[in-house]
């Protein structure tokens, strides 16, 4: 585990043949079936996630929604969710948390579903893709610039697996980072009682095999409670068999 501080720096753009505003970035629909985020005025495309990419957000929502229920937290886990980090840009994370009424608001309004600048999320993950730099420094300086108070990045990448977590410890007004390699467990700043397995993030069953083996421990969990109410019944009624064979002899079973 280790700890820097890095600066940020701007991202290299896309070349398009117009810029646009946060507002028409709101309501922009593409030609094609590409998705993008909004980068001071100009759209930058998002890469088609790989399986593995998919599997790891997947298993981050699982984990994160179970975390949240058990803590009894008002607060949602989303993907596809935008979150504005500046005047004319605007990120698509793959994984964000916050409350259920900044939701709300977002889906109130007309357009896409996104986070404004003053409806800032608890926690933003982002899986690198084939552009490092686009989230180890560009977003990085972005969502430290827009004060979301926790940023992590999942690296899968071969010979350079970690989780790196980066949030403001009290005073601070930059992220301090904390890197989890294999082996080890995430920590959280946000959810100081979340723990999650390195390994398992970078190399995660799938959800659906999760919520059958949750499924199956519900159920078992069933079996045994009926089964010791049946026990349990069963004792009440030879207590009964018997108190009544002793009224019958002349015996008070209460005395007894």
């Amino acid at each position: 585990m280790s700890q820097s501080v890095v600066p940020a720096v701007e991202e290299k753009q896309l070349d398009t043949s117009s810029t646009l505003t946060f507002e028409e970035y709101r309501f922009y629909q593409s030609n094609d079936d590409v998705k993008y985020e909004l980068y001071k005025g100009k759209l930058i495309p998002l890469a088609t996630a790989t399986v593995l990419h998919i599997k790891i957000c997947e298993y981050l929502v699982y984990k994160l929604q179970r975390y949240l229920a058990e803590y009894n937290l008002d607060l949602v886990v989303k993907t596809g969710l935008g979150v504005r980090t500046e005047e004319n840009s605007s990120r698509v994370p793959d994984v964000v948390v916050c409350t259920q009424s900044l939701l709300e608001q977002a889906g109130a309004r007309p357009g896409g579903g996104i986070l404004d600048l003053d409806e800032t999320p608890l926690l933003v993950i982002e899986v690198v893709t084939q552009d490092r730099r686009r989230d180890y420094i560009t977003k990085r300086g972005e969502y430290q610039l827009a004060n979301v108070p926790e940023y992590v990045i999942v690296d899968p990448t071969e010979n350079r697996q970690r989780v790196r977590v980066m949030a403001f410890l009290e005073g601070d007004e930059i992220y301090t980072e904390v890197n989890y390699l294999p082996g080890e467990e995430m920590g959280s700043v946000v959810f100081p009682n979340l723990r999650l397995s390195v390994n398992e993030i970078l190399d995660p069953p799938l959800v659906e095999g999760l919520i059958k083996a949750e499924q199956a421990r519900l159920q078992e969990l069933r079996h045994q409670t009926t089964t010791q109410r049946e026990r349990a019944d069963d004792e009440h009624q030879r207590t009964e068999r018997l108190a009544a064979k002793l009224r019958e002899l002349g015996v008070d079973p209460d005395a007894v």
